[in-house]
């Protein structure tokens, strides 16, 4: 019996063009300026300082700047990157730049699973910062009530079999108990892997009857 979903956000709760089109393009015009206005800062410092760390050599202001804008430009999954993007992205959600995009069959049933006594968490590349800004900035309301707990790049990657197995335990159920949802099948097969049960959410797409993972067009398609 499945007794906690843990969901995946961008192709999933939401749409990629919002991350893609929205978030990066704006995280990626103002991160030069907050690291200008905000480096000195203890928390800012510190991910500056990490930057360094995972590019594994001596990075002054400037040169991780430059190595930040270069992630973006890649997609590199940096922890120290995820999350100075949520800094920047917590201004535009204040300021009223923009909202968190969650599709309306996902924050209905999110909220219909979590009323039947259903346990939901969050595991993203997004900084756990970014998810809650996300959930927490709707059309359809403040939605972070509605979830046990949250997890990120560092519980690991997301197609790595032993990050499942991390969240596995931090949650305290068998693997068995828990739902994992995602658009990526890499992601699936590593879930899959470490004992969770699966479900490919294919939005806009066709469902394949030969999919090794159940396949929902929506979150209403999902059977839990």
């Amino acid at each position: 019996m499945i007794k906690a979903i843990l969901t995946d956000i961008e192709g999933t709760t939401s749409a990629i063009a919002f991350v893609h089109d929205v978030l990066f393009p704006y995280a990626r015009a103002r991160l030069p300026g907050f690291v200008a206005a905000h480096g000195d800062e203890p928390e800012v410092a510190a991910l500056l300082a990490q930057v360094a760390v995972e590019a594994d050599r001596p990075l002054d202001r400037e040169q991780s700047v430059a190595q930040l804008l270069a992630w973006m430009a890649e997609d590199r999954k940096a922890t120290s990157l995820k999350a100075l993007q949520g800094l920047i992205w917590a201004q535009g959600y204040a300021s009223g730049d923009f909202q968190g995009h969650v599709y309306a069959d996902a924050a209905r049933r999110l909220r219909g699973w979590q009323a039947q006594g259903l346990k939901l968490y969050v595991y993203s590349s997004g900084s756990v910062h970014a998810q809650k800004l996300i959930f927490g900035h709707t059309t359809h309301g403040d939605l972070t009530p509605l979830f046990s707990g949250w997890f990120d790049t560092t519980s690991g990657h997301k197609r790595e079999v032993e990050s499942y197995r991390r969240i596995g335990a931090a949650i305290g159920l068998s693997a068995a108990e828990i739902l994992f949802l995602s658009d990526i099948v890499e992601e699936l097969d590593a879930a899959r892997a470490a004992g969770l049960s699966t479900t490919q959410l294919v939005r806009g797409g066709t469902l394949d009857p030969r999919a090794t993972h159940r396949q929902a067009a929506d979150f209403d398609g999902v059977e839990v």
